[in-house]
């Protein structure tokens, strides 16, 4: 078989690999987009890694369903267009078949932002900014929030083998969460006090100029 043929075969066979999908593929906002990126992707790595993909598959197509549900579950949180830059990036700099392991890893790196710490980095900033910590520059807002829903106290009062895991899965949740397109903020809630109490300090200046005033008269 041509080339050219085998890439036909490929290309018309993602229409029925769609509809295939579409049966057991839960509820998804974009289900049916992310179910053509998975194919697609799949596509294309049946024609640049040719042999190792039907090394692994062959010609069973109950397996590679399967294979594709794993991962259209699994890359769920992307954007579709992560998904596409990453399988980009893995047929341009390597010679193998990705795991499933290996495209999410590159799909975070995709998606978030380069100043983004690694856990254990995030961890020991979280344990190290002085207090109020909202008042505080963090390399990100993920990085606080973290840090707030592990506990302040326990950051700073149990060990580093006790408090970092409950640290990294809360952090990976949120990291998760802002691959997947979502954004977040540091609440000041010291700052908002602070400006509460202005218009008090002003009603208290007024209050001492009239009394100023009252007295002058009086003079």
């Amino acid at each position: 078989m041509g080339i050219d043929n085998k890439i036909k075969k490929i290309v018309s066979g993602i229409e029925a690999s769609s509809n295939h999908l579409k049966t057991g593929a839960g509820h998804h906002k974009n289900t049916d987009e992310l179910i053509d990126t998975i194919n697609h992707v799949f596509a294309m790595f049946r024609v640049n890694f040719h042999n190792q993909y039907y090394s692994a598959f062959g010609d069973n197509n109950e397996s590679e369903n399967l294979a594709k549900k794993l991962w259209l579950n699994k890359l769920a949180n992307f954007k579709t267009n992560t998904i596409y830059r990453a399988s980009d990036i893995i047929i341009e700099d390597s010679e193998y078949l990705p795991t499933l392991n290996k495209m999410i890893q590159i799909c975070l790196t995709c998606s978030l932002p380069k100043e983004l710490p690694t856990a254990k980095e995030g961890y020991f900033e979280a344990c190290n900014k002085p207090t109020p910590k909202a008042s505080q520059a963090w390399s990100h807002p993920i990085v606080f929030l973290a840090g707030r829903d592990t506990g302040w106290s326990i950051l700073h009062s149990e060990i580093e083998a006790t408090a970092f895991p409950r640290f990294q899965n809360i952090f990976e949740k949120y990291r998760d969460r802002l691959a997947g397109g979502e954004t977040f903020s540091i609440e000041n809630k010291e700052g908002r006090k602070k400006l509460k109490q202005k218009p008090a300090a002003k009603r208290y200046n007024k209050e001492q100029i009239k009394a100023l005033k009252s007295s002058l008269e009086q003079i």
